[in-house]
């Protein structure tokens, strides 16, 4: 059963910057892709961030081009996202999601699977 376990949320004023980490266990990490999801109040949960199982390929919402990363360890089975030029409309709680494939354009109603979430807080 897989467990993916964010962090790395906080209160940042505008243009400052977080790193959230998700740790996955339960599957073999390297045989998946790993996605970043945010859902904000009243809203539905959207897609932010995708990897692909090795790491060579990466997409972007694209109101983050530019201003978020995400990258992954394999040997410590997490994935990250770095965000910079943080904008108050970049608050909401951020969820990592996994899949064996790297779709271009994950909704998340295809996801089984989440963690609690980290919530991230940028003041105007």
């Amino acid at each position: 059963q897989v467990q993916l376990v964010e962090s790395g949320g906080g209160l940042v004023q505008a243009g400052g910057s977080l790193r959230l980490s998700c740790a996955a266990s339960g599957r073999t990490f390297s045989n998946y892709a790993m996605y970043w999801f945010r859902q904000a109040p009243g809203k539905e949960r959207e897609f932010v961030a995708s990897i692909s199982r090795i790491g060579f390929n990466t997409n972007y919402l694209d109101s983050v081009k530019g201003r978020f990363t995400i990258s992954r360890d394999n040997a410590k089975n997490t994935v990250y996202l770095q965000m910079n030029s943080l904008k108050p409309e970049d608050t909401a709680v951020y969820y990592c999601a996994q899949a064996p494939v790297h779709y271009s354009d994950p909704r998340a109603a295809a996801f089984g699977s989440w963690g609690q979430g980290t919530q991230v807080t940028v003041s105007s």
